[in-house]
């Protein structure tokens, strides 16, 4: 099945490091992030990927090149200005839907949307339901520790744990080919499209509460990310 990856974005809030590199190919543990994007994306199966490119867009072509290095098949649509999440992927149209899924050969099979600074190790065929829009959802994290009291006494501390009940986009979608009717010319996803979908309930969530997942959007992300890839994308 086809995976979009965007990876256009600026990743202004990770400067200097994405001052000479787009956000995707930030290093966690000495591994661009889109690297081990396509490394996860390969073990669920998945090898026909479309990389969404616009900052610095050199710099993720030259390092993934065809793909053929890491067993996948990789192209490329360009943005010459930003157009948004949303208008990345409806530029990316006809390259996305001209084949339908190349494995199955189906015309209207939908496709794997991920955004390009995220770390995951869900498989995305779990969210995967043919004509459907789904997104896949993870347990928010607390950046702060918690204490808990009992009475004025300090009872317990527990370190940045998952909010009970609480859930966030983890940036993974399933869609169908219906979804370019939702997408702007210029605008993201996240804050045009999906609340358009939201509104006429066509949009469908997963919750996966026991998979790894880390959105890298800070230096202590970068940081974090670095210590726990080792164990979570080992061999």
């Amino acid at each position: 099945m086809k995976t979009v990856i965007l990876a256009g974005g600026l990743g202004k809030r990770l400067r200097p490091l994405t001052s000479d590199r787009p956000k995707p190919m930030i290093q966690i543990n000495n591994t661009p992030i889109i690297e081990l994007q396509v490394n996860w994306l390969k073990k669920c199966g998945i090898t026909d990927i479309i990389v969404l490119v616009g900052h610095l867009k050199e710099k993720i072509k030259h390092h993934l090149a065809d793909g053929k290095k890491f067993g996948v098949s990789i192209s490329y649509i360009e943005e010459n200005v930003p157009l948004g999440t949303g208008g990345a992927l409806k530029n990316a149209k006809d390259h996305i839907i001209q084949n339908g899924d190349t494995d199955s050969g189906d015309t209207d099979s939908g496709f794997f949307v991920i955004n390009g600074d995220i770390l995951t190790n869900l498989n995305p065929f779990t969210i995967s339901d043919k004509g459907s829009m789904t997104l896949a959802l993870v347990p928010l994290k607390s950046t702060f520790g918690i204490v808990e009291t009992n009475g004025d006494l300090v009872s317990k501390f527990i370190e940045k744990p998952f909010i009970k009940d609480t859930w966030i986009n983890a940036g993974v979608y399933y869609f169908s080919n219906e979804i370019f009717d939702y997408l702007p010319d210029n605008g993201n996803l996240e804050t045009v499209t999906l609340p358009m979908l939201v509104e006429k309930q066509k949009l469908k969530a997963k919750r996966f509460s026991n998979n790894y997942w880390r959105s890298i959007d800070s230096h202590k992300d970068v940081e974090e990310a670095s210590k726990e890839v080792q164990e979570v994308f080992k061999k």
